[in-house]
């Protein structure tokens, strides 16, 4: 399975501006403040760098969020890292 991330689809970029005060998520794992963020806004799921407070945002549908959450838990992306 390819996540929807993996194939680049529904993914739009804005900067944080557009979006207004959200409630950003960090893993507790996050120590050095370079991490990722998520929020949730309407049907969208967002993600930032935590070290980028105002620069872009990627936006997703939570479909794609949760078929890249499955592919990730499956080991699709540890090569990346």
């Amino acid at each position: 399975m390819v996540s929807a991330l993996a194939r680049g689809r529904g993914v739009m970029s804005r900067y944080a501006s557009a979006y207004g005060d959200l409630d950003w998520l960090v893993s507790r794992a996050c120590e050095s403040g370079a991490c990722v963020g998520i929020a949730r806004q309407g049907d969208l799921v967002l993600i930032r760098n935590t070290s980028m407070p105002k620069g872009p945002i990627c936006e997703f549908t939570a479909d794609e969020w949760r078929t890249f959450l499955d592919s990730a838990k499956l080991g699709e992306f540890d090569d990346i890292a």
